[in-house]
């Protein structure tokens, strides 16, 4: 008999863990799930310690595995030998590792959902959609959904990536011309004033003076940038950091607003997929808040599951959070009352995704004039500095 610890939740979606013993985690599953509960995973006890391959894979990497996947399911092939093949021909070393540990596991007689959720490097949404695809006998169906989700969620995350390019060249541009005029331009202009001896004015002196600075602390400047910019990445890491920088992103003008549409459509995206596949609202809601990148929200989420299991609808509990916008609260009162609430996230998600976009691409079509313009105003008040005495004199010497 071998100790496993169980997760899984009540009739009334409350969540707990258990320690039990079985011969095999398909028996210990069977035993939990022939007495109404709703089991999330079963882990061998000896399995839950640190694992060196706990690696995230990139998205599209893990796509194509999946698809390759679904296609060899449908073809007839039994899932170990879908994995094992699978994994002999992977080419990224760490995610093979990964696979051959699955197949291991299902070998053993562990479930492929725990078996991937014991790798630690996969999606939560991907594992709880095996798990209610095992649950239904439709593991095919699932891993369609999942696909698709995956899918459109890449093509927009990328769409949205495209159209940050063009702004961030814009402003590597402004710092590295910046950086050329202050420690290349003016210390060549400080050198001739130096030689000609004339009374300056301030703001010439101001320039040719950060000029020397630049030149002399520079090479000490850059370790010390460097080194903030590494701890401050590292603080956006800790809980504190991470709920900072989500409220100070929510709290900017134009651009909190899309964060908040973003967010709210990549949660009815998950929910809704979670939905179709099978599993009930509540453990569906708490995967859809891990799935969420914005703290506020997903804690918002949150606090609306405890609503839920009281009895209260989802779009009421919702709405009491005070942090989704009111139109997407009323989609999904549309969708309760119809029956329809995974069509219904799915119009949501679509509808905000749209917006989206639509913003972004307002927000840039503003703030890519906005740079040229303080690029070129940066550039003329600096050439205006450093030409200033030459101008003067010329001045001088036509006047005399």
């Amino acid at each position: 008999m071998t100790e496993f610890v169980v997760r899984l939740a009540d009739e009334r979606g409350r969540v707990q863990e258990q320690t039990h013993a079985a011969a095999t985690a398909d028996e210990l599953r069977a035993r939990f799930t022939q007495s109404g509960y709703f089991v999330y995973s079963v882990k061998a006890k000896g399995l839950l310690g640190g694992d060196s391959r706990k690696k995230k894979v990139k998205l599209e990497t893990f796509l194509v595995f999946n698809a390759q996947f679904l296609t060899l399911i449908k073809a007839g092939l039994p899932i170990l030998g879908s994995l094992d093949l699978l994994a002999r021909r992977q080419k990224v070393l760490s995610f093979r590792a990964q696979l051959e540990d699955v197949a291991q596991r299902v070998k053993t007689g562990e479930s492929i959902s725990s078996a991937f959720e014991a790798q630690g490097g996969f999606p939560l949404v991907y594992t709880t959609t095996l798990l209610a695809g095992e649950r239904s006998g439709n593991l095919e169906e699932v891993l369609q959904r999942f696909l698709d989700f995956q899918r459109v969620s890449l093509t927009f995350r990328k769409k949205l990536k495209a159209s940050l390019v063009y702004p961030a060249v814009l402003i590597v541009m402004v710092v590295v011309m910046m950086v050329f005029l202050i420690t290349f331009v003016v210390p060549r202009f400080a050198q001739l004033y130096d030689q000609l001896g004339t009374k300056l004015p301030w703001e010439t002196v101001f320039l040719l003076d950060l000029g020397r600075r630049a030149q002399s602390y520079g090479v000490y400047v850059l370790p010390i940038v460097a080194i903030l910019g590494f701890l401050v990445f590292r603080w956006t890491r800790t809980d504190a950091g991470a709920s900072t920088i989500d409220r100070i992103r929510i709290g900017t003008p134009f651009l909190g607003e899309v964060w908040i549409k973003y967010q709210v459509g990549l949660f009815s995206r998950t929910l809704s997929t979670l939905l179709t596949g099978g599993l009930p609202l509540v453990p569906s809601l708490e995967t859809a808040a891990k799935a969420i990148d914005s703290r506020q929200i997903g804690s918002a989420v949150y606090r609306s599951v405890e609503t839920v299991r009281e009895g209260r609808g989802l779009s009421s509990s919702l709405a009491a959070t005070k942090v989704f916008p009111e139109l997407a609260v009323e989609m999904i009162e549309v969708g309760e009352s119809t029956g329809a609430l995974p069509q219904m996230l799915n119009s949501v998600a679509e509808f905000f995704e749209e917006d989206v976009q639509t913003n972004l691409a307002w927000i840039m079509s503003l703030i890519e004039p906005l740079i040229l313009v303080v690029m070129g105003a940066v550039v003329v008040v600096i050439l205006i500095a450093l030409y200033l005495p030459i101008f003067s004199l010329n001045a001088s010497a036509g006047s005399s």
